[in-house]
């Protein structure tokens, strides 16, 4: 089981290389807020899967408040930067 959470591991942090690349070469400010989103999500996930190999649920009330805090910033963001846009 070991080998599962490894190779797990070792492919969120080239995900999570690879959002870096984006959130630092990202086009458009939207690009970027959508990278720093995902970048979150695969923080989550690989908290998750410390929860999942240390069989410790303590941490789940935290994973899923970040989630939602990271939604709803999301959400946030990318609509003030729509009406940003749509005033220039």
């Amino acid at each position: 089981m070991t080998v599962v959470f490894t190779v797990v591991l070792a492919l969120l942090v080239v995900a999570g290389g690879l959002t870096l690349l984006r959130i630092f070469r990202g086009p458009s400010t939207l690009d970027r807020i959508a990278a720093l989103d995902v970048f979150v999500v695969l923080i989550v996930a690989a908290a998750a899967v410390y929860v999942a190999f240390y069989r410790d649920g303590s941490n789940i009330p935290l994973l899923v408040a970040v989630s939602l805090v990271v939604l709803v910033g999301t959400a946030t963001a990318a609509r003030l930067l729509e009406r940003w846009e749509r005033h220039r």
